[in-house]
């Protein structure tokens, strides 16, 4: 019997990179720290730290942490719920200097 880790982040495979060790750090400083505090109060699934994390381990610091900031943006009061997963990939016309086309990225649509 193969033996599951038990964790709240996602496990799956990632390039160690500065920006991401950085921006996953700060993540998890939250979430043992903050998150106690403000409660268990999130809209969707997987929670918004736990997007955030996976967002900026897949896609790095920048696109991950634009499509987190939406992402926290759509938990609020009238906003969406429901199952929300980060992308495995993201389209080519998703580029660096226009991260506002990343706001578009799960959310009513795709809950």
């Amino acid at each position: 019997m193969a033996h599951v880790a038990a964790g709240r982040n996602w496990r799956g495979p990632w390039r160690k990179t500065p920006g991401r060790l950085l921006g996953t750090g700060l993540v998890r400083l939250y979430q043992l720290s903050l998150s106690g505090f403000i409660g268990n109060s999130c809209r969707h699934l997987p929670t918004c730290s736990e997007y955030a994390y996976e967002a900026i381990a897949r896609h790095g610091l920048w696109k991950g942490g634009w499509l987190s900031l939406f992402r926290v943006g759509r938990c609020g009061p009238g906003g969406t719920h429901g199952i929300d997963n980060v992308p495995e990939t993201l389209d080519a016309r998703l580029v660096w200097w226009a991260p506002w086309r990343l706001r578009r990225i799960g959310g009513m649509g795709h809950c």
